[in-house]
């Protein structure tokens, strides 16, 4: 067998790893509902990854993500740092409900969360982000800077209902 094939066969091996989630330099500020679905996650990858290791003829790549994802979540779930739940509605703290108006006078709201917890489109906002860094700390009343890929806008804090 010509050298070349070797090469391409051990290639083709090395590209069926799944690449490594990256785990990212803010600290895991997590909420108490953020850790449960942390654990969650770790309970059903290890379910997951049993099973498929009970098939004789498992599928290996599926076998590869699932063990990737596995040791990603268990390092959040040792990284995690619970916050107290958010109880005020004069400074915003990750857990916060949080109502504020753009600089078109449209209303938002959105919950501060832990990078993992965070989902944009059901309003759970990463702590971290531009609009968490900008909102985290505000009162009402505050007009804060959000700085956006998009261009800075001033918003400001119209309410803060405490953890939902």
């Amino acid at each position: 067998m010509s050298r070349a094939f070797v090469n391409e066969d051990q290639a083709a091996a090395q590209a069926s790893q799944p690449v490594e989630r990256l785990v990212s330099d803010q600290p895991n500020y997590v909420t108490a509902s953020g850790l449960a679905q942390l654990q969650q996650r770790v309970t059903a990858l290890n379910a997951l990854r049993a099973e498929l290791q009970a098939e004789g003829d498992a599928d290996k790549q599926r076998l590869a993500d699932t063990e990737r994802d596995l040791r990603y979540f268990t390092a959040r779930v040792q990284s995690a740092q619970v916050v107290p739940a958010a109880t005020s509605t004069e400074k915003v703290q990750i857990g916060s409900l949080v109502r504020f108006v753009d600089e078109h006078d449209q209303e938002h709201q959105v919950q501060l969360v832990g990078e993992d917890q965070a989902d944009a489109a059901q309003g759970l906002v990463n702590w971290g982000s531009p609009l968490g860094r900008a909102l985290l700390g505000a009162g009402p009343g505050d007009e804060v800077l959000w700085r956006r890929p998009a261009g800075d806008q001033m918003i400001e804090v119209l309410a803060i209902l405490g953890e939902h």
